[in-house]
């Protein structure tokens, strides 16, 4: 089913008293869509999808209308959720820049998602508390959670490209969250958008811990938000959880996963639409029962689905819904 900002808080509070993680997975298209709602909920397991403005614009097609598109794929999203009433689906706009703030409202006041990402990260603290307070003061009135960050994090995710890293100071993560009263904290603590390898990630999992624990010391906890975490070991994973982070952000993991599957289907089926060498092109002809995208797309969701499934295990999130 899909949840309100008020159960997906319920949801957070949840996994930081339990210290487990909800994996949030960006999505574009109903192939996304299906494969992970249904991996969340063969595991037991909440979850928390995630659209940018990038996706937004792709799904509106050429027009690339962010609000139609934010309509497509909320819609599609609460529809198929609603088959699944022992797992809690919520929708949440990711790293959206200052530049788009009308399309956050648009976006709340439309009850389209259950949670927002103001992402006013690459400006000075003192105007990126000031926005994130805009953003949390619209919000709130509606019952949507907001996320806000601190610090740069390295490489591309959708339209957010930064070719440094800013690790966040805990004093003003600190400052950050009494001033903009945001649900969750993402902080900068070494992960990288895009493609990148645990191992050769300098992650400082004692940062992670002790701006949770400066947070908890103050009365002001929070859930805290772990980006760019696809290439993470299960190692690293697990113990940021450990330390305080709730979120755990997963794309470019879903897109290598999709991409190896359906390559490996068109390497073995691939004279089902080309001409084998050695025939005659005007004896060929195309097999459908090959090509249909039915045949083929349903290997990437499948591969989708198993490391949803799996990503709950590790997480610990698995068979943990607040509606079990």
């Amino acid at each position: 089913m899909f949840l309100t900002g008020q159960q997906l808080m319920e949801v957070f509070h949840k996994a930081k008293k339990n210290r487990f993680g909800i994996i949030a997975s960006n999505v574009v298209f109903d192939t996304q869509i299906r494969a992970i709602i249904q991996g969340y909920n063969s595991a037991g397991s909440d979850g928390l999808m995630q659209m940018s403005s990038g996706a937004v614009k792709y799904a509106a097609g050429e027009s690339q209308d962010m609000q139609v598109g934010a309509r497509l794929i909320s819609t599609m999203i609460k529809t198929f959720a609603a088959q699944f009433p022992k797992s809690g689906i919520g929708l949440h706009l990711d790293h959206a820049t200052p530049n788009y703030f009308d399309f956050i409202v648009f976006c709340i006041e439309n009850n389209l998602v259950t949670s927002v990402m103001i992402d006013a990260s690459q400006e000075k603290l003192a105007e990126n508390i000031r926005v994130t307070q805009e953003v949390v003061k619209v919000a709130h009135k509606h019952g949507i959670l907001v996320e806000g960050e601190i610090g740069h994090i390295k490489g591309t995710e959708d339209e957010i490209v930064s070719d440094t890293e800013l690790y966040t100071h805990p004093e003003e993560a600190l400052e950050f969250v009494q001033k903009t009263n945001v649900d969750l904290f993402a902080a900068s603590v070494g992960t990288n958008h895009g493609v990148s390898k645990g191992e050769n990630i300098v992650l400082r999992l004692d940062l992670i811990k002790e701006i949770d624990d400066l947070l908890i010391k103050h009365k002001v906890e929070r859930g805290l938000v772990l980006h760019g975490a696809s290439g993470l070991t299960d190692e690293q994973l697990t113990q940021a959880i450990k330390n305080g982070v709730v979120k755990i952000n997963k794309d470019t993991h879903y897109q290598i996963d999709m991409a190896e599957e359906i390559q490996a289907y068109w390497e073995k089926e691939k004279y089902a639409i080309v001409c084998p060498p050695d025939m005659d092109p005007k004896d060929y002809m195309p097999n459908k029962s090959k090509f249909d995208p039915r045949k083929w797309l349903i290997k990437g969701e499948k591969r989708m689905q198993e490391a949803v499934e799996e990503f709950c295990l590790v997480s610990g999130s698995a068979k943990n819904s607040i509606l079990l």
